[in-house]
């Protein structure tokens, strides 16, 4: 088993930035890739962004390129989400997730109990 733990949402104005944190535990080296989704009110949870513990190859959804970046920290088990230039549009719940592989939420069996990101205009 593998646990997650978020951290760092909050309250931001249009044009600030945040930076989140995925805390990992258990059996991490079960898992090669952490990856951050988000889901808004209403939709469907989307891929946000992927990184790989072992090489530190990043993958990001096309619309958030330049703005969002994905990095991690080995000794710590530890990813994290910077956010920048953010937008309203950017308000929902983030979750960190493990235990699998692409940009599909189906295909990650760990997650984290995601945390809140609202930005006001």
């Amino acid at each position: 088993q593998v646990q997650l733990g978020e951290s760092g949402g909050g309250l931001v104005q249009a044009g600030g930035s945040l930076r989140l944190s995925c805390a990992a535990s258990g059996r991490t080296f079960s898992s090669n890739n952490m990856a951050w989704f988000r889901q808004a009110p209403g939709k469907e949870r989307e891929f946000v962004a992927v990184i790989s513990w072992s090489s530190g190859t990043t993958n990001y959804a096309d619309s958030l390129k330049g703005r969002f970046t994905i990095s991690r920290d080995n000794a710590k088990n530890t990813v994290y989400l910077s956010m920048n230039s953010l937008k309203p549009e950017d308000t929902a719940v983030y979750y960190c997730a493990t235990g699998g592989r692409g940009i599909s939420a189906a295909a990650y069996s760990y997650w984290g109990q995601g945390t809140q990101v609202t930005v006001s205009s």
